[in-house]
């Protein structure tokens, strides 16, 4: 059996590994484009950033390395231009010396990933804007930057690549601004979560210029200049367009295979493409959202791996299915990790789905342990089934761990309340007896039998200032000093027992406090008396820090609700 494969990084690379780990006598040969193969693309902006000084550890394989281990015919700076179905053949081009061949194949993969989206704006093309998605990539920004020394840098694109570039840019002493049209950064996040984010940015120097479009490059003394709709122009030394990835497929396209969501390739579970004996993975490929059930665009080294690996055991006999991706990621944003699985609040309501949350702050291990840190969890469940859809929490150390436990829990198909169930590791340096997952399943089991009811963010702004309600800040009157909601009166919990008479039973109750904590013990006293008491969920760090940057954004007219 031969099998070519059109592309050698993520996916590729390990379908070829692994079709030699089954089959020792298969003919496998790997034709790649670019000068390097399995390479950590993940990776290219910590070398940038002097992270990661040694270009030899961007590769996890050379094609010497790779033939010596699995006798792959592994061939750099091959580029494949054809496919003919019917002869069951490739035409293939050798960018070095110009030569022009076809190569049989018994069976072929074609995973060619995605490449940069390149808008069709004026200035595109200029020498000081770049692209991030190769090594050959990382290579032309770290010698422009080594030989120039630039100042300063715009970044169109606030995702996964453009924010790790914008910290790295940073730390090298470089002033950075993120441009978009969107109004916040990491779309996966909601925008209230996505708000931490937006403040750790900007905690470090990183100019957020969001909401704006922009409308094409110029060059001009030296640099280039951000031509923006409607606003003055941002100068800087250097760009680096990092707005996307589109999957790159105009080979699939030409050879008839079928195609989906922005000319995506179509494929079923055993990652079979709509032609005999043609397979595709990577972030080519479409695949079916774990979660919804839909077709989605899911561009993760992760599930490429995975997909390349049941595309090898399929051409080897057996029978693996991909059973979907779920968008399980993390990153590093300066002293923050922010992480997200599943879908978002926006996403489920886009699909229609009625959904329900719970956002808490627990500390990353016990609280009388030192060093344990604040983290903020937005767990997101669908009303009356409480089928878990998605997670997302910011924070510092323990956050991938429980983003982790958390999609498991999705994948496992476990409702929100069995949340609670986890047996979950704990030590003081590590963890609390009631972990925060635990803490989320506790939660939402309160809110399925109704012991605690909830109000969010968005119900603040039409909540009545009339008297009709009773609006209560339960913190210390410290606390209370240094900030609260418009409206809300101050309490503190540990007086509520003995100034109940300051409070009207027949009125509806609505509290706050800084972390949601409080605040529950507060309507567990108050429903004990008779009242009709709502959590605030998230609490006042929560309002605060959501509150600061809309106005900051000038994303919600919520921000003429001053904070008093």
């Amino acid at each position: 059996m031969k099998v070519v494969i059109v592309g050698g990084v993520a996916g590729g690379a390990t379908a070829a590994a692994r079709i030699r780990r089954l089959d020792e006598k298969a003919e496998i040969v790997v034709f790649e484009r670019s000068g390097f193969i399995s390479y950590a693309n993940c990776g290219l902006p910590y070398y940038i950033g002097d992270v990661i000084v040694d270009q030899e550890e961007l590769t996890l394989q050379t094609p010497e390395s790779f033939f010596a281990r699995f006798r792959v015919d592994m061939r750099v700076r091959y580029e494949v231009t054809g496919i003919d179905p019917d002869k069951k053949t490739v035409s293939v081009k050798n960018l070095v010396t110009g030569d022009e061949f076809e190569e049989s194949y018994d069976k072929l993969i074609l995973s060619p990933g995605a490449r940069p989206t390149q808008p069709r704006l004026p200035g595109v093309g200029l020498d000081r804007l770049f692209t991030l998605r190769t090594v050959e990539d990382t290579l032309r920004i770290k010698e422009y930057i080594d030989k120039n020394h630039p100042k300063s840098a715009v970044l169109a694109g606030g995702g996964f690549i453009g924010l790790e570039l914008a910290e790295n840019l940073r730390e090298l002493g470089m002033e950075v601004t993120i441009v978009q049209r969107p109004r916040q950064l990491m779309n996966p996040f909601d925008a209230d979560m996505a708000a931490f984010i937006h403040a750790e940015m900007i905690r470090h120097g990183i100019k957020l210029a969001l909401g704006h479009t922009v409308e094409g490059f110029e060059e001009n003394e030296g640099g280039v200049d951000v031509l923006l709709k409607d606003e003055q122009p941002i100068h800087a030394d250097m760009v680096v367009l990092a707005i996307g990835v589109t999957p790159d497929t105009e080979l699939a396209k030409k050879a008839g295979l079928k195609l989906g969501i922005k000319e995506s390739i179509v494929v079923n579970d055993r990652m079979e493409t709509s032609v005999p004996d043609i397979y595709a993975v990577g972030d080519a490929v479409q695949v079916r959202h774990y979660v919804t059930g839909k077709d989605a665009l899911i561009s993760l080294a992760g599930p490429a791996n995975k997909q390349g690996r049941i595309a090898a055991d399929n051409i080897c006999g057996g029978d693996s299915r991909y059973a979907g991706s779920q968008g399980s990621s993390v990153i590093k944003v300066f002293n923050m990790t922010a992480a997200v699985t599943g879908i978002n609040e926006t996403n489920a309501r886009k699909e229609g789905l009625s959904v329900d949350k719970i956002i808490l702050s627990p500390m990353s291990h016990a609280g009388y342990y030192p060093g344990g840190k604040v983290m903020t969890m937005k767990v997101i469940f669908e009303k009356e089934t409480y089928r878990l859809l998605g997670a997302q929490i910011v924070g510092s150390e323990g956050v991938d761990k429980r983003i982790d436990v958390l999609a498991a829990a999705i994948h496992a198909g476990m409702t929100a309340t069995e949340l609670k169930e986890l047996d979950l590791a704990y030590a003081p340096p590590y963890s609390s007896a009631k972990d925060p997952v635990n803490m989320a399943g506790f939660m939402i089991e309160n809110i399925s039998n109704g012991i605690l009811k909830q109000f969010h963010l968005e119900d603040v702004e039409t909540l009545p200032r009339d008297g009709s309600v009773t609006l209560l800040d339960v913190r210390t009157t410290g606390e209370y000093r240094c900030g609260h909601i418009d409206g809300f009166r101050n309490i503190p919990v540990d007086e509520l027992r003995e100034r109940l008479d300051e409070l009207e039973k027949e009125k509806p109750v609505y509290v706050v406090c800084q972390s949601g904590l409080r605040s529950y013990i507060a309507t567990r006293i108050l429903a004990g008396h008779g009242y009709n008491a709502y959590n605030f969920s998230g609490g006042f760090r929560f309002y605060d820090a959501v509150m600061n940057d809309r106005c900051m954004t000038g994303a919600a007219s919520m921000c003429g609700m001053e904070l008093k």
